[in-house]
């Protein structure tokens, strides 16, 4: 029951929710998720830990980036299927939409140049 709690909780946020659509499409680095959210590095940083804690991310640490992406899919898993309900259910919205072209964008920016301006 609590980690099912952690885990409602956690996609109930609209920060949080867009993370996680944005980490379906790939692995991001903090400064690439600040640069998507346009939010405070500490904001995002804040929302990542959540995540992390309610086991829907994993987080790893490459030189001075760290990573984000989903956990590998299990069938038995209710983060799996709670990652499913949240891209199903709001695959349509607007912001949604918006997030993935950004992504395209952010995707071209050099890490280094995004890390410099962003968080490190």
């Amino acid at each position: 029951m609590k980690v099912f709690m952690m885990q409602a909780k956690a996609i109930a946020d609209e920060t949080r929710a867009r993370i996680l659509l944005l980490l379906a499409e790939e692995e991001l680095c903090l400064c690439q998720l600040i640069a998507l959210l346009d939010l405070a590095p500490s904001t995002v940083s804040r929302h990542m830990s959540i995540l992390v804690q309610a086991d829907l991310v994993l987080s790893r640490k490459e030189g001075r980036w760290k990573f984000y992406r989903l956990p590998d899919k299990r069938p038995d898993d209710l983060a799996a299927e709670l990652l499913h309900w949240v891209s199903r259910s709001l695959k349509s919205a607007d912001i949604v939409k918006k997030d993935k072209k950004q992504l395209v964008r952010v995707l071209k920016q050099d890490k280094k140049e995004l890390c410099d301006r962003y968080c490190c």
